[in-house]
């Protein structure tokens, strides 16, 4: 887990109004989880085609429906309760944007995060950031699609509290549902112009 460990390996903790001021004047992007920093790495090409048809998937639904809306990986979320701020890949918002009490451009009320898994961020998008994400109270649902191979997990959270796996795939013939925000995902048009993806599609019948 590249990103976890520029994290630990830090001898330097910050506060929330340090990593603030820091971060808007940065350059580059970095997440601040309690104290450390953690620096978004490159995105690849296949990566970023993924995130970008699901942007475009989710913009054909919210402009019928105009109660949600989606933001990028640019988009930073706020977790007051355990002091820490991300970059989720794909963010989705329904009702007005609440924020941070330190900072006004931190969105806190995400009703669903996606990632788009990396080889080098697999491993902690799906279990240590997953965890963190819980905290947000907002959050009914998180996504992960892998970009290495047609592989994608919806998590939901139930009226209990617990989160359980809701739906997955793992073919380019079926699709994913996110119950939140009424979309479901064709993974033939997510993974659709990617290069290096590990493709489970049958071979179409002769």
């Amino acid at each position: 887990m590249a990103a976890q460990a520029l994290a630990i390996s830090q001898s330097t903790m910050y506060s929330e109004e340090e990593y603030l001021r820091l971060e808007n004047e940065a350059l580059e992007r970095s997440e601040f989880l309690q104290g450390m920093l953690i620096p978004k790495e490159a995105e690849g090409p296949d990566h970023n085609i993924i995130k970008e048809h699901v942007i475009g998937e989710l913009g054909m639904i919210f402009k019928k429906s105009r109660v949600c809306k989606s933001c990028s990986s640019t988009q930073r979320v706020s977790v007051p309760s355990i002091s820490s701020y991300f970059y989720p890949d794909i963010l989705v918002v329904c009702g007005p944007n609440k924020y941070g009490v330190l900072d006004c451009n931190s969105i806190i009320n995400p009703s669903v995060i996606i990632e788009i898994l990396s080889p080098s961020t697999c491993e902690y998008d799906r279990d240590e950031k997953f965890k963190l994400y819980r905290d947000i109270e907002t959050l009914q649902e998180y996504v992960t699609i892998d970009s290495r191979k047609a592989n994608a997990q919806v998590f939901r959270r139930m009226a209990d509290n617990q989160w359980v796996l809701a739906d997955d795939a793992f073919s380019l013939a079926e699709s994913i549902t996110i119950q939140t925000i009424g979309a479901t995902l064709q993974m033939a048009d997510l993974y659709d112009g990617t290069e290096n993806v590990s493709s489970l599609l049958p071979p179409p019948e002769e």
